[in-house]
């Protein structure tokens, strides 16, 4: 047992850390998965009802024939916006949210591999944001789709600095995917519970963990195509560019579609990005709800590595009409068709899950069961797409539309409210109301269908995405009136879930530990957790744990002699030494919070804003860029100096 009252004297840094910080200090200088996980997920959710109000605005426009309410620049601007927010500053860090919170308790460690690492990736993911976001401020806002397909990115056709806003913002976030996800590779990698062999995972688990090797290799494409934008439009650089220079000059010898290859390689794996965390949650979901093991887990595991790795062979696909070659074509129409093998294999074994259990038909289960049944659709759309012949018809109509957001709105955004139901009692230590949960459920439903149901009759009748407004007398009202009313409905749906979480926070009823008599290592420890996680690090001999635990005659097995949690003090934690725990009972490694993060971030923040003053053709300013590297530069080196823990005299 730990007595030891003062830690050994480390080196000194630059700047001390905080060892015990109040208010909104101790949120800025956290360096706590779990205070990080809170950050990402009240950041995006902020990101997701701004997200909206743009949706809600785009269908008020075209709610009616000739519309005036909107111009077709704003009408451009704020679909580029929502497309860009909803992917990258709502969907994506949802899912870090859950999983700075939620794998390191699965796995049954104490922190993330890297934790100031952690906690910079927030606060460079914050910057980029609010950079992206900032033409909203001077009235230059990036219109030109969030694809930005060239040459509507040049200089030629969108003169203003709001693309310049949209690369420079898309470019910081980039480098705070990067971080987190080389951070969850370690963390699931090297600290994982003794025991906990890579087929014991739970599914979250895995999908954060091939999430991450997706983000390593699809985001590095993003950002040359970035850097190349960014070089054409601030010196000149013929990357996309095909325009001439001058009247009878030369053309300038770039190639628009080169954008769209390096665009679709890095954006088709980000559609799994996007969607197998969804999957992680629904297949921690329903087992616990069906009172069942997870249907065929082996081939569960082997259809995420699947679809991670033929995500990479089906990005053309998205280009069937702009010229490719009959054997390309076939090639993509085939690998496209390949890739819904691994995507059914997994919709099989979440119905053979719910098959025979004794399922109870809480919220969390409501939304998953809402997931299952919505992607089901939008994947069998897609395969549609896998013909070029089906795919000429239907491009760039409102059918692709439907086909998007039934993927990654009711793929994407249920399963999203399926964790947040299922892990708020474990983060608040409070249950959402069931009641409301399940009027948020049915109102997101029925509106998410009146939304996006008719898109596909739209798109059928020749309706082209992305128009600002439409002739009366082409039969197209109808659909719009209905596709603007389930708007509204969903827009309704998410005021319900903001009541019910106000409400739960001030009077929800007390959750306990394990509220839905749950199967894996978070449900083990105190709801919300101690700081340090776990007292004694678990050791685990079996999958599914807690029920080889409480329920082996429903798990279907038990370990002969042996306990499927036990525990070990000597586990290795996060990086440096150890400290005190809270309650005096065991050395466990709590590290101080950190300045530097913050400060890194911060130093990024400032030396994107300076790009983008520069971007209006004075050079000069990119002197504010230096001054941002400079911090981060500082905040690096301060960083590398900064002992685990400030020393406490005895």
């Amino acid at each position: 047992m730990a007595t030891a009252t003062a830690r050994a004297a480390p080196r000194a840094g630059i700047l001390a850390r905080p060892v015990a910080p109040m208010g909104i200090w101790s949120w800025l200088t956290t360096i706590d998965h779990k205070r990080i996980g809170i950050l990402y997920e009240l950041t995006a959710f902020i990101f997701f009802l701004i997200g909206g109000l743009e949706a809600l605005l785009m269908r008020s426009q075209l709610v009616q024939p000739d519309n005036t309410l909107l111009g077709p620049g704003q009408y451009n601007a704020l679909f580029t916006m929502h497309g860009t927010t909803m992917i990258f500053l709502v969907v994506m860090p949802l899912s870090a949210a859950f999983f700075n919170y939620i794998v390191p308790l699965q796995i049954g460690a104490r922190d993330v591999a890297f934790p100031r690492l952690n906690a910079f990736s927030y606060w460079v993911f914050l910057s980029g944001g609010v950079l992206m976001n900032l033409g909203f401020l001077i009235g230059a806002v990036p219109d030109m789709g969030w694809f930005a397909y060239s040459p509507l990115t040049s200089s030629q056709f969108s003169p203003s600095v709001g693309v310049d806003f949209w690369v420079v913002g898309l470019q910081v976030l980039g480098v705070a995917s990067l971080a987190a996800a080389f951070n969850f590779l370690v963390t699931i990698i090297q600290m994982r519970a003794p025991g906990l062999s890579f087929m014991r995972m739970p599914l979250f688990t895995w999908t954060t963990f091939v999430t991450s090797i997706l983000i390593v290799l699809a985001f590095p494409v993003i950002a040359v195509a970035l850097i190349e934008l960014m070089f054409d439009r601030l010196f000149g650089s013929t990357f996309f560019n095909v325009t001439p220079a001058a009247a009878g000059a030369a053309a300038a010898g770039g190639d628009p579609i080169l954008w769209q290859h390096l665009f679709w390689v890095f954006a088709h794996p980000e559609v799994y990005i996007l969607i197998l965390p969804a999957m992680g949650i629904v297949s921690e979901v329903v087992p616990v709800f069906s009172r069942k093991p997870l249907f065929g887990y082996p081939f569960m595991v082997y259809a995420v590595v699947s679809i991670a790795f033929l995500s990479f062979t089906v990005w053309a696909h998205h280009m069937f009409t702009t010229g490719l070659s009959a054997i390309a074509m076939s090639f993509f129409a085939a690998s496209t068709m390949l890739i819904a093998v691994p995507t059914g294999i997994k919709i099989f074994n979440w119905i053979s899950t719910l098959y025979g259990g004794s399922i109870a038909l809480k919220a969390p289960a409501m939304f998953a069961l809402g997931f299952i049944a919505m992607f089901t659709i939008g994947g069998l759309s897609g395969v549609m797409h896998a013909s070029p012949p089906v795919d000429t018809q239907q491009q760039d109509t409102y059918f692709v539309v439907a086909h998007l957001h039934y993927v990654l709105f009711g793929g994407s955004i249920f399963a999203l409210f399926a964790g947040i139901y299922y892990w708020w009692p474990k983060i608040t230590g409070r249950l959402l109301g069931d009641g409301l949960g399940q009027l948020q459920f049915w109102l997101m439903f029925i509106g998410f269908n009146l939304t996006f149901g008719p898109m596909h009759f739209l798109g059928v009748d020749g309706m082209p995405r992305r128009v600002y407004t439409y002739s009366p007398g082409m039969g197209w009202e109808l659909w719009n009136v209905v596709a603007t009313i389930g708007a509204f409905v969903i827009g309704v749906s998410v005021l319900v879930f903001i009541f019910n979480a106000f409400k739960s926070l001030r009077t929800g009823e007390r959750a306990g530990d394990d509220p839905w008599d749950g199967m894996t290592l978070e449900w083990t420890i105190p709801s919300p957790p101690p700081h340090y996680n776990f007292v004694e690090i678990p050791t685990v001999a079996g999958r599914n744990p807690l029920w080889l635990q409480k329920h082996p005659e429903l798990a279907g097995r038990h370990v002969p002699g042996a306990d499927p949690i036990a525990t070990d003090t000597g586990h290795s934690g996060s990086e440096g030494s150890g400290a005190e725990s809270h309650d005096g009972h065991h050395a466990v490694h709590v590290p101080d919070p950190s300045y530097w993060p913050l400060f890194a971030g911060a130093g990024i923040f400032v030396a994107g804003f300076g790009v983008l003053l520069s971007a209006g053709g004075n050079l000069s300013l990119l002197a504010v860029t230096g001054v941002g590297l400079f911090i981060v530069i500082v905040s690096i080196f301060g960083w590398s100096l900064e002992p685990v823990n400030e020393p406490v005299q005895a």
